[in-house]
């Protein structure tokens, strides 16, 4: 089954580029670590879900590229013409000459209704070169305006046109010392509006990357373009195949359905976050050994401690004691900050996977009450290796990872609106007041939901 990538805004475009030129690397590596048949076999899986072939026999993205200024998405489209491996399809884009403005209330009131036509027959062309569609990976930032107001509106047009197909928001969470003035407000107008249209939320914080090229890949000048490139290896990490059952050297057929159906088990709960190891630069690797013990081991501790990465993690943090009623459960958390999860995903790619033991992870003390580890928890596996890792685990996990974050930005964005500030920027073109308020009683009741776990 295929997937439809939608790129949004300047964001959107260069993440989409990386994400689809590490796809298409892994996918041709030579050292995967199998035999020929299995890697000619996890190459037509990856090139199913996400290319398409063109006469000429250069694979074309499943993608549509969308912005409001064209120099982003011309630098997209050359440099992935350049390449000579993979491109771009040639109707596959749409830009105008006027941006947002980093105005929310611009790309969703204006730009949206304007140009609604035209984006929605351009994912229709592509949606009809797929044999089966598996739904839509939709990537934006949510600090703009066109990636985030256009973003808004057009996954909720996805929603309604293709009610039927799965959608997934890849979404950048902001610098908190972000340069946007209103990046708050943008924020919170985005969330709440893909709360209610996108079945899953994938979120990346900029802080939480950027730290990575700067502790791990030992990035001195860090660049969007470094940071986009371990955005695009972490989410290959998580969309490449794997195989459909234990012992099974069959790859999955629907990658957007599995996640869902394995992470997001109440609506009420749709943030994902994801964690990888071992991340490292070239350097580093060449005098790296890694088990799958030690790999599993920071993994879990990642997860409790809530730390992006495996340097710098809390070892102090444990799961509290599975019989401590609720209450004193709920408290323990906030001393120690201890991130429970509501579902886990573990994908583990390389040498001896089948011998990796994930008992750690089947803690019911890791999970809400209302879920047992048996419905909580999933593994996949592959013994294709990912990229230049001999062995790596990513965990995509829906947790209470977001909640300082969240809790922050709505905060921030509510003391701005307690004072009216910049409102008319937004009412001009067509928001009231009315939308801001609804925004903060979604929030805060996401807010209230992941608190309680």
């Amino acid at each position: 089954m295929s997937v439809v990538t939608v790129q949004l805004g300047q964001c959107g475009n260069q993440i989409g580029f990386e994400v689809f030129d590490a796809l298409y690397t892994d996918s041709h590596c030579p050292q995967g670590l199998c035999s020929k048949r299995e890697n000619e076999a996890y190459q037509a899986s990856c090139k199913e879900r996400f290319f398409s072939e063109e006469e000429n026999g250069v694979p074309s993205a499943r993608a549509i590229l969308v912005d409001m200024e064209p120099k982003v998405t011309n630098q997209t489209l050359s440099k992935a013409a350049q390449s000579g491996r993979w491109k771009y399809g040639q109707h596959s884009c749409f830009c105008q000459k006027q941006g947002s403005g980093n105005n929310w209330a611009y790309g969703y009131s204006v730009h949206g209704p304007r140009h609604e036509e035209s984006i929605m027959n351009l994912i229709q062309k592509e949606v009809e070169k797929c044999d089966s569609l598996s739904g839509f990976f939709i990537i934006m930032s949510m600090a703009g305006g066109t990636g985030s107001g256009l973003g808004a509106f057009v996954t909720q047009n996805l929603q309604d046109q293709y009610s039927n197909s799965l959608k997934m928001n890849h979404i950048i969470w902001p610098y908190e010392t972000g340069e946007v003035i209103v990046q708050n407000y943008n924020s919170i107008l985005t969330l709440s509006h893909l709360y209610r249209s996108s079945d899953a939320l994938l979120v990346h914080e900029n802080d939480a990357v950027h730290k990575i090229c700067a502790k791990l890949m030992n990035i001195k000048q860090i660049s969007f373009s470094d940071i986009n490139q371990v955005l695009a290896h972490q989410l290959g990490s998580v969309f490449q195949p794997t195989y459909s059952v234990e012992g099974s050297c069959h790859y999955r057929r629907n990658p957007l359905g599995d996640l869902m159906e394995n992470l997001v088990p109440h609506p009420e709960f749709k943030m994902l976050g994801i964690r990888n190891i071992p991340q490292m630069s070239e350097n580093s690797l060449a005098y790296s050994t890694f088990t799958w013990a030690g790999l599993l081991k920071h993994l879990r501790q990642m997860l409790i401690s809530n730390s992006k990465m495996e340097e710098g993690i809390d070892w102090q943090v444990r799961p509290p004691l599975s019989r401590l009623p609720t209450l004193g459960k709920a408290s323990l958390n906030r001393e120690l900050q201890f991130n429970t999860s509501i579902a886990n995903l573990v994908i583990l790619r390389g040498k001896d996977v089948h011998s990796a033991d994930l008992g750690g992870f089947k803690d019911p003390a890791l999970y809400t009450s209302w879920l047992k580890p048996i419905n909580a928890f999933n593994v996949w596996k592959t013994q294709r290796a990912f990229s230049k890792y001999e062995k790596s685990a990513a965990l995509v996990s829906n947790s209470q990872f977001l909640l300082k974050p969240l809790d922050t930005i709505v905060g921030k964005a509510w003391n701005m609106f307690a004072s009216k500030a910049y409102i008319h920027q937004y009412t001009k073109f067509g928001l009231e007041e009315e939308d801001f308020l609804d925004s903060f009683t979604l929030l805060e009741q996401v807010v209230a939901s992941y608190c309680n776990l």
